[in-house]
């Protein structure tokens, strides 16, 4: 069916919405593609949902190319199967819960896992029924604390996940590198960059994890990268332990009067103007040990305080110290919280009184930068002292290490591969081998070779299909508007009429009926009342790969076709232009 534009549902926008931060999110509204129905929340118009539907349909070619069956599940499901896994409490307040006239709980899913193995349960029982990939492409619904970006983070998307079910670990492998492999052709399709990155596997668990991660400015994502191929998400990235250093030659640790110096700018002051190195260098931040405290939050409410430490001229990263701690959830320590530990010094808080065993009871975590043995200047427990020279592992120790401080530009790869450098992507897909988590917890056993009952073993696979509406969109749009890959584009052709002549109107919808029959998709921009100057606007705006012109060039036997991408234009004669619009789209 033709898209005639004078009876199409659009309205395109010439100003950017007040709400919008990000290119996708202004470009997607202004264009007419989507609309804001409350936070986090749209509605997908015609042309978004030609597009939605696009990706759709690659994602699901790819899916079926490697023998994966779909399905679809409910949106709204029981309790049960959540409660038996755990995640009815874990998820907190980031699922939609409700009840049904009968009082049971009920929730929209936020993800399917559980359903997956239930139904796999009930219907298979014996290793001769595996190996087997199933798959949905369906809505889901988290209660996004802070959803942002247009349908780049929000409350309800659409996603396709995929479980593979294999008998052992071996299989296991196998599903997951043919889901990597169709990974690669989804993302080669959508037609933008991305990289593959090494991941954290979080609440989901598992072993084995990569990422898929849109390469883009405003990505909410961070990931990194080395010149010999090591690349992963910041979260991922694992520090080694420092290897011990020998502090034989250390004099005893020594409290020194540094007043006003809560933070660690004020107290490198202070050492540097009181207390000078034997060595003559001066102090730095890197000689610092800073104790940070945070505040847990865990799914039944229960509140935990943690302390950590870290090298003074590091930050803690929180993604990366939240993707520890999961499925808790990291608060700020409050002037409430110091109230019940009254052996806390702030600004002031040294290893003295931190660690399970020691007088706050304070769980306390380092940075595996700090090594045995090295030497510290970090806080005395009381307000106005620092203590220097104080030993790990001689005058202090922690309960554990934790990834949680900041990776830099510049830090050494963790596989010796080189400097890091840092970007920005959007996660558009995660793959995992969940391994056995939830099969054993909702009872998946099938019979061996040898008759005896076994675990089954689980892969999940998933991409964010409205997110990858909008990462497209980050990656393909200049000033003018949107500039659609020709795979993703809601038309072959965007045909164009301009002027008054009724020969113009009827020579367009000539052509655009010939195209049609050949098999191409046509939007017609036949309003005859609208100026040339709106229709190229709205042309530019939406962004279809090939605009064709019909006008004044009518009358010397030629319509201009431009290149939306290059935006270079050719003078085509008409009796040749569908022809070359044919051969252009299918090139």
């Amino acid at each position: 069916m033709i898209l005639r534009m004078s009876s199409m549902f659009l309205r395109t926008l010439r100003e950017d919405p007040a709400d919008a931060e990000v290119p996708s999110h202004k470009l997607l509204v202004r264009a007419g593609y989507i609309r804001r129905t409350a936070p986090g929340i749209y509605t997908w118009l015609p042309l978004g949902l030609r597009v939605l539907r696009n990706v759709e349909r690659i994602v699901r070619e790819e899916m079926d190319a490697i023998g994966a069956q779909e399905l679809v599940f409910p949106a709204l499901l029981p309790r049960e199967p959540y409660e038996a896994t755990g995640r009815w409490t874990e998820y907190g307040p980031n699922i939609f819960r409700l009840k049904d006239r009968k009082g049971a709980d009920m929730l929209l899913g936020p993800t399917h896992e559980e359903m997956f193995t239930l139904v796999v349960k009930e219907l298979y029982s014996s290793y001769k029924d595996l190996p087997l990939s199933i798959y949905q492409i369906q809505n889901k619904y988290r209660d996004e604390a802070r959803p942002r970006a247009g349908v780049l983070r929000g409350r309800e998307f659409v996603m396709k996940d995929s479980y593979s079910f294999d008998i052992d670990d071996d299989g296991l492998a196998v599903s997951y590198e043919l889901h990597r492999k169709a990974y690669i052709n989804i993302f080669d399709r959508l037609g933008f960059d991305y990289v593959i990155v090494k991941a954290m596997s979080g609440a989901m668990g598992g072993s084995r994890s990569e990422e898929f991660l849109a390469i883009a400015e405003n990505g909410e994502d961070t990931f990194v990268r080395s010149p010999g191929g090591y690349a992963a998400n910041v979260e991922a990235v694992v520090v080694p332990q420092a290897e011990a250093v020998d502090a034989s030659a250390v004099p005893a640790a020594e409290v020194v009067d540094t007043p006003d110096t809560p933070t660690i700018d004020t107290l490198v002051d202070a050492m540097n103007a009181k207390h000078a190195r034997s060595d003559g260098r001066a102090w730095t931040a890197s000689d610092t040990l800073k104790n940070v405290l945070v505040m847990l939050v865990h799914p039944d409410g229960s509140r935990e305080p943690l302390a950590i430490g870290v090298p003074g001229d590091r930050a803690i990263d929180e993604k990366r110290l939240g993707a520890q701690l999961e499925p808790a959830e990291v608060a700020a320590f409050e002037e409430s919280d110091f109230e019940k530990h009254p052996s806390l010094a702030k600004g002031y808080i040294g290893p003295g009184v931190l660690g399970a065993e020691n007088s706050s009871g304070i769980r306390y975590l380092l940075d595996p930068r700090i090594a045995e043995g090295s030497a510290w200047v970090t806080g005395a427990d009381k307000p106005g002292f620092h203590v220097m020279d104080l030993v790990h592992g001689r005058d202090f120790t922690a309960d554990g290490t934790i990834q949680a401080a900041e990776v830099r530009d510049g830090d050494p790869a963790p596989d010796g591969s080189g400097p890091l450098e840092s970007a920005r992507g959007i996660e558009m897909g995660h793959i995992f081998q969940l391994g056995r988590k939830y099969a054993e917890a909702l009872d998946l056993k099938v019979l061996d070779q040898n008759g005896k009952l076994v675990t089954v073993t689980m892969g999940s696979y998933g991409v964010g299909v409205t997110r990858a509406v909008a990462a497209i969109a980050e990656g393909n749009h200049d000033e003018l508007g949107l500039v659609w890959p020709r795979e993703i584009a809601p038309a072959d052709v965007h045909l164009v009429a301009t002027g008054k002549d009724s020969e113009v109107f009827t020579k367009a919808a000539e052509i655009a009926a010939e195209l049609e029959s050949r098999g191409l998709s046509v939007m017609y921009d036949d309003r005859e009342k609208v100026s040339p100057g709106v229709k190229f606007k709205d042309a530019e705006l939406i962004g279809v790969p090939t605009i064709a012109v019909v006008g004044k060039g009518l009358v010397d036997g030629t319509i201009e076709v431009k290149d939306r991408r290059t935006g270079e234009r050719a003078d085509i004669p008409v009796a040749e232009v569908v022809d070359h619009l044919v051969a252009t789209v299918r090139s």
